[in-house]
């Protein structure tokens, strides 16, 4: 290959006159296994003879010599062959008159520059391009491979595999690429991180061969919970040791799959087929309007429309979130076309009119301000309506059961010859209805039996048609907007609610998520499934073409889903709570993604469908040694053919899945699902692939057979005798069923990927409410001791997850049972200042140093962090405090839940989160100061109460001792503030709104800690006064 640079070159100072302009240099170069261009010239300015100088010599190029062992240009014969004699190429000659003969000589002299050992590396620009029949016309040069080239009718070297067209075609561009942090900040960060090891060490070994034998209780509590402390903060970084950010090519995305190619003339989208869930369970704490949005904002996403499918799971089988969907389809008629015709962003109409920036911004459409103020005024109008809907569903039930029980009664007068019985009671039961008259087949307003939660029929409900595989371009309307120009189709939505008898387990979301699985298999079968929870929108509309670079790009058969970070929108300025929880999401989840990748959380979320059927990889590793060092290509992999069985396997994740069930039309679906999601075959390097134009053919309409398989797939019985739930789809037996999940696919080799785009992928809304927050850490906390006491802790993982991948799944499952630690550690501050002791004897150099020493690394190892991962010193800040606020509340009663499900087998339940749907406007942050009393609040209350009183103790009784101990006085008090600055959020919370507390709440809390301090004064008098001469203590 060749490229032309055209920039203008300083004249040759040898040879020629000072005003010609400098020669033409032609550099040659070989293209290596990687990609990259080795210069096989002496330098890149190269001046030639007067000679060969022409008006068009300023121009320089870059000539790309295979890589084969005779491919330096010269003289050089072949050793045999049958190409004409009179023929010649550009490194070949053959027999030429004499003027040739003499240009060739001189050419030679040339080359003879070529000849040397100083080869530089050259990195060549994926963008540039070049003229190759000009090359070939100015050179009257081929490409040949050595001594040999190419004829005409003969384009293919059958030594070396490569054929002109390898040579004609631009660089092949990799769909995604990989950003290593700075050395100068990584290393410095992985020297502190072992520093500190060793300080800890040594601090540790100093702590236990010194024990402060005035007070060895406190001092064993005390030592026993730092070693914890310390064991628990290198589960939390050694799997930091290797951060990376990644980055997404669009343009090579849609130059591969969406450009018009011999393969593919009509340049139709040769991307796999994506199915979107969202799930839903509640519309009373999951408001419509909400999910509504969320469904908008994902049909408005830029990703061809007939390659999307969105699936809503309606677990509570509720009517109103089924005619509210029905609104948004219609709605989305206008909403979808508007977005593409003037680049919209955010797709989420609630948030986009909610923007405080100029809506006109970079806008240049002239109708923009006519359309948006038509389109927001159809948007208050669907709001209004959806707002509606309860009531209008109400006045529907009453209409149509009083009609029939009109119509009963007319049954009886009938019966009774026109005469209605006086002590007859007319019965009628209070059914739903829905629009066209019919009862509603989910819950009913009224439950009864077959229509209840939990006791329902399975629903399945086309909104959206299948679209057609060509753009359906709309046209002008005076009255509405005009689309001339723009594609109007819709993506084909369906709501889904699976089937529930009150005999069946349905496994809660679990369950939910594999009917969706089951039931988009039958319907469009995307080889690729985006999971959202119902109020979380596609933020960047770009957002699902980013993700599919990397399942598309080289080793991408490999990954099994793709993380997306989890941004949230409604939270307090201060973030009060930690509930943006960056520290996890830009700090642990990125340093993750250096490893096998990192943990599935739930939502924003991109699995490949293969992986989720349980399959193992196409090709991984195992790791052996005591910390994984020595990797291996693993054994017993998929077999290549159905002759070929697998190798056994001890470990029952690494079992090939059987059981899906009893539908053919789905075990059909499985292989095409697989075919359809490898990467593009288009560079040798890339195994596992697909020919291009592969997914050309438009989908098949759905007919009756097709919806009649879909609505089986998602009743009750059909999991019976199947593995679902156990090693196919979301696993059940967890109430953190998503790290479950993720779990066993990176423990059969799998690897993930964590996205982070520029523009935020998905946002979503969090609890700000204090009680809500620790509900919901609650919730994680018991699945992870579940985990932990489960066959899918870390410990019993297979030699296919990495070392420290296995440290991050350890601390999965252990992290909760810090709390235990930490609540005796906060208590110990109080402790002391009762008793007058200390944690050691004294407050020594040694001791000083050592715990100085500790916190200046933690600092530097935080400073670090934030240039890595861009997280901030209040965020870090932030998250310590909500750890010590969750550790002594949420994380302590998960552990004796989890303790007694399993010693008592005692089932844990919880209450769904609400969704906010930020209705207040005068004041958007109006739950953060609601005050819900909850048992949580009990120990984290009392650990305030306790060490405020001990810091009045203390201070009263080192003022009124005869020979006052000011030194652990101060270790005592340093302490017990270390503990209520932790505290400090949890104590805002509960004051309510500022100024909303009463002075005499102050007032009474400081008389009541003097009374208590003094009581303890008079019970325990000061130590420390002058003793006898037998020892004994003199009364003052």
């Amino acid at each position: 290959m060749a490229t032309s640079s055209h920039s203008r070159r300083p004249l040759s100072s040898g040879g020629g006159d000072a005003d010609r302009p400098s020669s033409q240099a032609v550099k040659f170069a070989r293209r290596t296994s990687s990609g990259r261009i080795v210069s096989l010239s002496r330098d890149e300015e190269i001046d030639l003879p007067g000679d060969y100088s022409a008006q068009n010599d300023y121009i320089n190029y870059t000539v790309m010599m295979p890589p084969t062992p005779d491919n330096q240009p010269g003289d050089h014969h072949p050793s045999g062959g049958d190409k004409p004699e009179g023929t010649s190429s550009r490194f070949r000659p053959g027999k030429r008159s004499g003027g040739e003969e003499e240009e060739d000589r001189k050419l030679d002299r040339r080359m003879s520059l070529l000849q040397n050992d100083n080869k530089s590396m050259l990195l060549r620009s994926q963008t540039q391009d070049f003229d190759h029949n000009r090359w070939l016309f100015e050179t009257r040069g081929k490409y040949g491979i050595g001594n040999a080239f190419w004829d005409d009718d003969d384009s293919y070297d059958r030594e070396s595999g490569m054929s002109m067209q390898d040579f004609m075609d631009k660089p092949w561009k990799p769909l995604t690429r990989k950003v290593h942090v700075s050395g100068g900040i990584i290393s410095p960060y992985r020297v502190l991180i072992i520093f500190r090891m060793v300080a800890l060490a040594m601090f540790l070994t100093w702590r236990v061969q010194n024990p402060n034998q005035d007070a060895l209780w406190l001092w064993g509590m005390s030592i026993v919970c730092e070693i914890w402390f310390a064991f628990s903060w290198l589960l939390d970084v050694l799997p930091k040791f290797n951060p990376i950010n990644r980055t997404a090519d669009l343009a090579a995305l849609k130059e591969k799959f969406e450009t018009p190619s011999p393969a593919n003339p009509t340049g139709r989208s040769d991307l796999p087929g994506v199915d979107v869930f969202i799930s839903t369970a509640d519309p009373e704490k999951e408001p419509p309007l909400v999910t509504a949005n969320t469904i908008l904002s994902i049909m408005a996403v830029q990703y061809p429309v007939e390659k999307l499918s969105i699936y809503i799971s309606d677990d509570g089988g509720a009517i109103l979130t089924f005619e509210a969907m029905a609104e948004a389809v219609k709605f989305a008629q206008f909403w979808v076309p508007f977005c593409r015709k003037h680049d919209i962003e955010p797709r989420n109409p609630d948030s986009y009119f909610s923007q405080k920036t100029d809506p006109t911004k970079n806008k240049k459409k002239p109708d923009f301000v006519k359309d948006r103020r038509w389109i927001k005024r159809e948007y208050d109008e669907f709001k209004v309506r959806i707002n509606g809907l309860p009531e209008v569903i109400r006045k529907r039930c009453e209409m149509y059961n009083k009609n029939e029980e009109l119509q009963e009664k007319n049954m009886i007068r009938d019966k009774n010859n026109g005469v209605l019985p006086p002590d007859y009671k007319i019965e009628v039961t209070g059914a739903t209805w829905m629009a066209d008259g019919t009862h509603w087949p989910g819950t009913w307003h009224k439950p009864s039996p077959d229509h209840a939660k939990g006791d329902h029929s399975g629903i399945l409900q086309i909104m959206s048609k299948v679209p057609e595989i060509d753009p359906v371009m709309g046209g002008p309307d005076e009255v509405r907007l005009d689309f001339t120009g723009i594609d109007i189709r819709l993506p084909m939505f369906a709501y889904v609610s699976r089937e529930k008898r009150k005999c069946y387990d349905h496994n809660k979301k679990a369950g939910a998520m594999n009917a969706l699985v089951r039931a988009s298999a039958i319907l469009s079968n995307g080889p690729f499934i985006l999971n959202l929870d119902c109020d979380h929108y596609v933020y960047n509309s770009l957002a699902i073409r980013e993700g599919i670079c990397y399942m598309m790009d080289r080793g991408g058969d490999r990954v099994c889903y793709l993380q997306f970070p989890q941004r949230f929108e409604g939270i307090d300025p201060s973030d009060r709570y930690a509930n943006h929880n960056t520290v996890f999401f830009d700090g642990n989840m990125r340093a993750l993604d250096g490893l096998q990748g990192p943990v599935y959380v739930g939502t924003g979320c991109m699995f490949r469908r293969y992986a989720l059927y349980g399959f193992l990889p196409p090709r991984a590793n195992e790791y052996h040694g005591a910390f994984g060092q020595n990797k291996a290509p693993a054994k017993g992999v998929n077999p290549r053919s159905e002759e070929e069985e697998p190798l056994a396997m001890a470990h029952p994740d690494l079992n090939l899945p059987k059981k899906f069930g009893n539908s053919t039309m789905f075990n059909e679906s499985i292989a095409v699902a697989e075919f359809q999601g490898r990467p593009l075959a288009d560079h040798f390097s890339i195994k596992n692939g697909r020919p291009r134009g592969a997914l050309l053919l438009a989908r098949p309409p759905l007919d009756a057979p097709t919806a009649a398989e879909a609505i089986a797939v998602i009743s009750c019985w059909y999991e019976d005798n199947t593995e679902w739930g156990d090693r196919i789809g979301w696993i059940y037996g967890s109430v953190t069923e998503d790290v479950v999940t993720g779990y066993r696919m990176h423990n059969r080799g799998w690897r993930s990927v964590y996205c982070i785009t520029k523009r935020d992928a998905f946002r979503g809304t969090a609890p700000i409410n204090l009680t809500d927050r620790l509900h919901q850490v609650l919730r994680w906390a018991t699945g992870s001791v579940e985990i932990f006491f489960s066959r899918n802790n870390a410990f019993l993982a297979t030699r296919r997850l990495k070392f420290l991948q296995r440290v991050a799944y350890l601390n999965v499952g252990i992290y909760p049972f810090t709390s235990i630690f930490l609540v005796v550690y906060c208590f110990l501050p109080a402790l002391s200042l009762f008793s007058g002791q200390f944690i050691v004897q004294s407050l020594d150099v040694k001791f000083l140093l050592y715990l100085l020493t500790i916190t200046i690394t933690l600092i530097m190892i935080a400073l670090l962090e934030v240039k890595w991962s861009g997280i901030t010193l209040e965020d870090h800040w932030r998250n310590e405090q909500f750890w010590a606020i969750g550790g002594t509340s949420a994380h302590l009663v998960a552990v004796i839940q989890g303790l007694l499900k399993v010693v008592a087998g005692i089932e844990i339940s919880f209450t769904l989160t609400s969704k906010s749907a930020a209705e207040d406007e005068d004041d958007a942050f109006a739950d953060l100061y609601e005050v819900k009393w909850t048992g949580l609040f009990v120990v984290p209350l009392t650990i305030i109460v306790i060490n405020i009183v001990a810091l009045v103790i203390g201070i009263s009784r080192t003022i009124y001792s005869v020979i006052p101990e000011w030194s652990k006085l101060f270790g005592g008090s340093f302490f017990s503030f270390w503990v209520l600055a932790h505290m400090y959020p949890f104590a805002k919370g509960l004051m309510g709104r500022r100024g909303r507390v009463p002075t005499i709440v102050y007032v009474w809390s400081g008389l009541i800690s003097i009374t208590v301090s003094l009581l303890w004064i008079v019970i325990s008098p000061p130590q420390g006064g002058a003793t006898n001469s037998d020892g004994k203590q003199l009364a003052v």
